[in-house]
């Protein structure tokens, strides 16, 4: 998913045509009108802006070695930063990161590419995704602060189970 500002336009032939304010479709070309905002006054976006989502990935598959797994996930790691924690076994693993989304079916959607689209290019193993859990940043915190979220991402980086 590319990432870009709430109501920038898309490349040609990428998402969706613009919409005009109150919904009805912009013809390609035309330019978006500004909006003010007094001094003072709180902006009141579309309801569409991105919002941040806690993402945990469990993968696994056959044995692989350890050496190679742990390499992969620093490689994914390495090509993309917004990896927050890897933990690993020579059969499965689990990546956990923040994602910027609109809603939680963007966030899903991108977490389930996400170690299908990497195989090759960071040597991952052939392993299958077994789950996936998305939650929102608000209902993350509030886990955490009950003691029934996941474990603290620290130390940040790639470690085995």
């Amino acid at each position: 998913m590319r990432r870009v500002r709430p109501g920038a336009a898309t490349p040609r032939g990428r998402g969706t045509s613009g919409t005009a304010r109150g919904g009805t479709p912009r013809a390609v070309g035309e330019e978006r009108g500004l909006t003010s905002v007094a001094a003072g006054d709180a902006y009141a976006g579309p309801g569409d802006v991105p919002r941040l989502w806690h993402v945990t990935l469990s993968v696994s598959g056959d044995e692989a070695p350890l050496t190679e797994v742990r390499r992969a996930l620093e490689q994914l790691a390495h090509d993309h930063p917004f990896l927050l924690t890897s933990r690993y076994a020579g059969d499965h693993a689990e990546i956990r990161y923040w994602e910027e989304a609109r809603d939680l079916h963007d966030a899903a959607a991108v977490a389930l590419r996400l170690w299908g689209e990497h195989r090759r290019t960071a040597g991952l193993p052939p392993w299958e995704i077994v789950g996936l859990e998305v939650i929102d940043r608000d209902t993350y915190h509030q886990r955490v602060a009950e003691g029934s979220g996941p474990p603290r991402a620290t130390p940040v980086g790639v470690h085995p189970f």
